[in-house]
């Protein structure tokens, strides 16, 4: 699937991050493992179904107010479940997310801050090393 490819191209970071969302009426905090400029993953133990659209709070540290997005849930893995083919063997319990954006701009906004986070995290040299890709 060409999403999925594309999911997989996009450069990641190891970022922990405090995610806030809600399920039946029920407030969940998780965290996430790590982030792209394509979406996240957010380990928890009830993962939302696949396919799911749902609001969702990251709290940023260099923000004082958690950044509200919305995301869809691409894959889950389920402690004592198969794991989707796109996953290694081992990845712990959570919920694949892609962003989903309003507009252009919102895009482009997230894409700044994921970029300052991964750089933040990484250092600039192996940021650059893992994001740009070599010409052929």
């Amino acid at each position: 699937m060409a999403d999925d490819d594309e999911r997989r191209r996009e450069a990641r970071a190891p970022i922990e991050l405090k995610v806030e969302y809600k399920r039946l009426n029920t407030f969940f905090y998780d965290y996430t493992k790590n982030i792209s400029k394509g979406g996240t993953f957010i380990k928890t133990e009830k993962p939302l179904d696949v396919g799911t659209i749902f609001l969702f709070k990251l709290m940023l540290p260099s923000q004082s107010s958690p950044l509200a997005l919305r995301g869809e849930v691409r894959w889950v893995v389920k402690d004592g479940a198969p794991l989707p083919p796109q996953v290694p063997a081992g990845h712990e319990a959570g919920m694949g997310i892609k962003f989903v954006y309003d507009s252009i701009e919102q895009r482009e906004a997230l894409e700044q801050i994921v970029e300052k986070m991964m750089t933040d995290s990484l250092g600039p040299l192996i940021y650059s090393r893992l994001v740009k890709k070599p010409k052929n």
